[in-house]
């Protein structure tokens, strides 16, 4: 079984290199136009943190939180959300190949449909989306007053790789929910796009209940809220232990367990446009 599951990784991991190589080949044929897109990704996705700076010159703390540690959340949940993004934001897609049909073309060929419909229209321009979060966060980390040990530098690559992760699962759920669904997009980027949005802010401005739902129902809260406030030597609202910044790799695994079951039980639902 562990060798059969192995080997069809292998084959998504071969089949997502292959169509995600053709798209990036087909975008690089028009250079001048992949920086253009690109730049102007960056400078979207850059008017965000330009609203909290413009926050900042209102106030000097939002929920207790100065504007260097609001920067440090805001670029932790950027990069993962902009990594995810990039690996398989075409996720989002899957709503209109399932209403015209074009799903069952994917269907037929010898490799995952995960993999195709996740490499589906790779978009090096979300480059600049990284970039800008990257930017933010290694602003944000020369201004902050942190002592920082081994412990805590080893934290912050591993808390954009599991907020990856998490995002992620985050697509491939709400990718699932679009086979019963078929017009979902938009609930799927309320979570995805909301959440990244809502990540942004301190925890601390947001209601309780809120805040146990994106922790314990949802679990975004360890993109970067958790990791943060360990990081940043603050408490979190809900009184948690503070080793459960060390969970998200742990929270990663199980939402993408449970996001590629969601998948498998969608998929298997899926009965064509019956056209």
């Amino acid at each position: 079984m562990a060798e059969r599951a192995g080997h069809r990784l292998a084959e998504g991991v071969r089949a997502y290199r292959l169509v995600a190589g053709m798209w990036v080949r087909s975008t690089m044929a028009y250079r001048a136009s992949f920086v253009m897109t690109t730049v102007g990704n960056f400078a979207a996705t850059f008017l965000d943190f330009v609203a909290i700076m413009l926050m900042f010159s209102r106030v000097d703390a939002l929920g207790g939180w100065p504007l260097p540690e609001v920067a440090f959340l805001y670029g932790l949940s950027a990069a993962s959300f902009g990594l995810a993004d990039l690996l398989i934001g075409s996720m989002d897609r899957l709503g209109r190949r399932v209403r015209d049909g074009t799903l069952d073309t994917l269907l037929v060929r010898p490799a995952p449909v995960l993999a195709q419909v996740a490499a589906d229209r790779f978009a090096l321009r979300r480059l600049g989306r990284v970039t800008q979060g990257a930017l933010v966060l290694g602003w944000s980390l020369t201004r902050v007053d942190v002592h920082w040990t081994a412990g805590r530098l080893l934290l912050m690559p591993v808390t954009v790789v599991s907020g990856c992760g998490i995002f992620c699962a985050v697509f491939v759920a709400g990718a699932a929910f679009q086979f019963v669904a078929q017009d979902a997009s938009e609930v799927q980027n309320a979570f995805t796009y909301g959440g990244t949005t809502l990540l942004q802010y301190p925890p601390t401005v947001f209601a309780k209940e809120l805040v146990r739902g994106v922790t314990f129902v949802l679990p975004l809260a360890f993109v970067n809220w958790l990791p943060a406030t360990h990081v940043l030597g603050r408490p979190y609202p809900l009184g948690l232990p503070g080793w459960l910044a060390w969970a998200p790799p742990l929270v990663a695994v199980g939402c993408c367990a449970l996001a590629g079951l969601a998948w498998r039980t969608g998929l298997r639902s899926y009965r064509s446009t019956g056209s």
